[in-house]
């Protein structure tokens, strides 16, 4: 299986890494992420300029019609210098659920405005006392007069309090408690959102809606939980890209700090166990790396996107624990401070690895189904 960039991909990631490394260092991002909405408006808008905000989408709905490999490249980039624009979330998830389940009038003004910049969306769907379920909990959906109103609670929402358009799941009991997506627009009436700063940076909100008015994503009253599930695995796949550009920045740091910091007369490098512990960070980068990669081909292919975002999000969930953990047990009592840059990124991995869903349930998932396959002796015997 060929892992190899292309010519194109290649100038993609370094258009991005460009745009991006220009925007973003250390000093940068603190002083982005310490004020509302948590990230640079500019860099949102030219991402928009380079088409990355319609990476995924149809040309004939404001899209570049790219796959899934470009999308990954630009998440890791994104990864690389903890970029806060809320990529992942905005465009593979809550936009991939609108271009997924709505009609062609709504993608004309939901997918076409986060495409050009002009519209950022969110997806609100986790409820308090839920944990990564494909299916709304707690808040109702009721038509009354011709009018849908939703009622309930949505936290954490991630950019919530931001976003111009809320994607909102809602139990209609009418359809036999089945799971819809509806729309809420930002000045809706009885709709309140409560912002709040993440421990990485980034943003989150309590959403309450109460009687709110909301139109229907999509026609019909059909579930949209297998929807849902989808849109999750993108997302998880881009996440752990995400996570590929954090962890590699991650290593770069370390492994530049034990050739250049001096004890006892000579670099931390000439300390063979300390460098033992730099290649087994390595090792697990890389393994991340070959199944996220993997993950996003079987993605583009039409595969088994959910049992391949569950491997990848288990295989970076634990390179993301170890490589974190490390970098900032190599560095010392300066790892730890808010000025370096090590624990931020152990911050982002951590809160990449929560987001729906992490290690242990990703493992869990796939334990579930090992009875599924069939037993291989690995030395070619029969099974007895």
């Amino acid at each position: 299986m060929d892992f190899s960039y292309d010519d194109e991909q290649n100038a993609l990631r370094q258009a991005v890494s460009g745009l991006l490394g220009r925007a973003y260092d250390g000093e940068k991002r603190r002083a982005v992420v310490a004020a509302d909405p948590g990230f640079d408006e500019k860099t949102w808008a030219g991402l928009a300029e380079m088409g990355l905000l319609g990476l995924p989408f149809a040309e004939e709905r404001g899209g570049a019609g790219a796959g899934q490999v470009e999308v990954a490249i630009v998440a890791e980039e994104i990864g690389r210098v903890l970029a806060p624009e809320p990529y992942v979330q905005a465009v593979v998830l809550t936009g991939g659920l609108i271009d997924a389940v709505a009609t062609d009038a709504q993608c004309d003004e939901l997918v076409a405005g986060l495409a050009e910049g002009s519209l950022v969306p969110a997806f609100a769907h986790a409820e308090p006392g839920t944990r990564w379920s494909t299916a709304a909990a707690g808040v109702r959906a009721v038509e009354e007069g011709g009018t849908w109103r939703l009622t309930g609670v949505k936290e954490p929402v991630p950019n919530g309090a931001r976003a111009d358009v809320l994607v909102v799941s809602a139990i209609d009991e009418a359809a036999g408690g089945a799971t819809r997506l509806f729309v809420v627009r930002a000045d809706a009436e009885g709709l309140t959102r409560v912002g709040y700063r993440t421990h990485d940076g980034t943003r989150a909100a309590k959403v309450e809606l109460a009687g709110t008015p909301a139109e229907p994503l999509g026609e019909g009253a059909d579930d949209r939980t297998a929807a849902i599930e989808r849109a999750q695995a993108l997302a998880r796949i881009a996440y752990a890209h995400e996570s590929i550009g954090a962890m590699a920045t991650a290593l770069t740091t370390t492994t530049e700090y034990l050739r250049t910091r001096k004890q006892f007369g000579v670099t931390l490098n000439k300390f063979q166990a300390l460098t033992f512990r730099a290649a087994d960070m390595y090792v697990s980068l890389e393994l991340a790396r070959s199944t996220a990669l993997w993950a996003s081909l079987v993605a583009g292919a039409g595969g088994d996107v959910v049992t391949a975002a569950d491997r990848a999000r288990l295989q970076t969930s634990r390179a993301g624990r170890h490589i974190g953990k490390d970098a900032i047990q190599l560095h010392g009592g300066i790892g730890v401070t808010a000025e370096y840059t090590v624990g931020h990124y152990t911050s982002r991995l951590t809160a990449i690895d929560h987001v729906l869903g992490d290690g242990d349930w990703a493992l869990d998932r796939l334990a579930a189904t090992v009875g599924d396959h069939e037993t291989v002796d690995p030395l070619g015997a029969p099974y007895t």
